[in-house]
């Protein structure tokens, strides 16, 4: 009886093993071959801001050295959701792009009740790209000289400032700012950063929360005031800004980081394709220059290693978003 089962097992395992060993040369040549068209990065807000940048930079690189375009699709709006939700839905073979941030892959899913997508299960990481630290920004003839003031100025008038946000990261900026400093502000939602600058510049809101490459331009334009900076230290681009814990709220620290992902099952060669593509890019002047000009740093991993990092990024932001007493919308 036992060897009665035996010969049909033994056939079946060769033949899987036959089809695997014919299987991973096509695999492996996917890698090789790959790019063979345009590659498609989508990013989830609107040109201008920090994320458009970046990926423009990236793709300047992966279409050099990949040898074949790279095009932007920005599709802003719903706090990054629409655009996650159109790579989750695209064919898993590397030609579609995921250039994105913390708001979509760590945040969101704790800020919304119903999510268009799986920030884990409909993705396959590429690799990190960079981290950086927000900036506290008012208009430039705005009475409030410093992060004091406007606690100050809070304290006399709960809930009449206000401030505008344009990404998870932004919004969770200020709502951490609000729970750690026990101040109440008015949160204004725009569909990016340079949205809410806008508004800024003409005197509808108070104060923002935002991206140093959104930020900086119109600090050294002279129409921005920088208050205080997110991360838990200085940035070399405005090194004489205070980190808003130096500035008086102790202990708060929420920087914002930058990552590529593939739709869920692209296979494993082109993956990796695309990580070595990303990591050469990363080392590439426009990418190095973006960096130093919002005082962030380039963060290149592996795709387990984006992985792990998203996991416990995800996790330290719930943990911000539930303490700020952010109710999911």
């Amino acid at each position: 009886m036992h060897s009665f089962f035996t010969a049909p097992f033994s056939r079946r395992r060769l033949a899987v093993l036959a089809a695997a060993a014919l299987a991973l040369p096509a695999a492996l040549a996917q890698g090789n071959g790959f790019p063979g068209k345009p590659i498609t990065f989508v990013v989830p807000f609107a040109a201008g801001s920090a994320t458009d940048s970046l990926a423009r930079a990236v793709g300047q690189s992966v279409a050099e050295k990949g040898g074949q375009p790279v095009v932007v699709d920005n599709k802003a709006g719903a706090s990054g959701a629409i655009a996650a939700q159109q790579v989750a839905r695209a064919p898993a073979d590397g030609y579609t792009v995921l250039i994105t941030t913390n708001t979509t892959h760590a945040a969101n899913e704790h800020l919304y009740k119903k999510l268009s997508y799986d920030p884990v299960k409909d993705f396959a990481p590429i690799s990190g790209l960079g981290k950086g630290g927000q900036i506290m920004v008012v208009r430039a003839d705005s009475p409030y000289r410093s992060v004091g003031d406007v606690l100050a100025a809070a304290r006399q008038a709960p809930g009449k400032l206000s401030f505008g946000s344009g990404s998870s990261s932004s919004r969770v900026a200020g709502e951490l700012f609000q729970q750690m400093a026990q101040v109440q502000l008015l949160h204004v939602p725009y569909r990016s950063n340079p949205m809410g600058i806008t508004d800024l510049l003409g005197g509808q809101i108070t104060m923002m929360f935002t991206d140093a490459s959104t930020g900086v331009p119109q600090i050294t334009a002279g129409k921005l005031r920088a208050l205080g900076v997110t991360s838990s230290k200085r940035t070399a681009v405005l090194p004489d800004v205070p980190t808003i814990d130096e500035a008086g709220v102790k202990g708060y620290d929420m920087g914002y980081w930058f990552a590529a992902y593939a739709p869920a099952g692209t296979p494993a060669p082109v993956v990796a394709r695309l990580n070595q593509l990303v990591a050469e890019a990363l080392k590439s002047p426009a990418v190095l220059q973006f960096f130093a000009s919002s005082g962030g740093e380039v963060f290149p991993t592996t795709p387990d290693g984006l992985a792990k990092f998203q996991a416990a990024e995800t996790a330290k932001w719930g943990k911000v978003i539930k303490a700020a007493g952010i109710e999911p919308e």
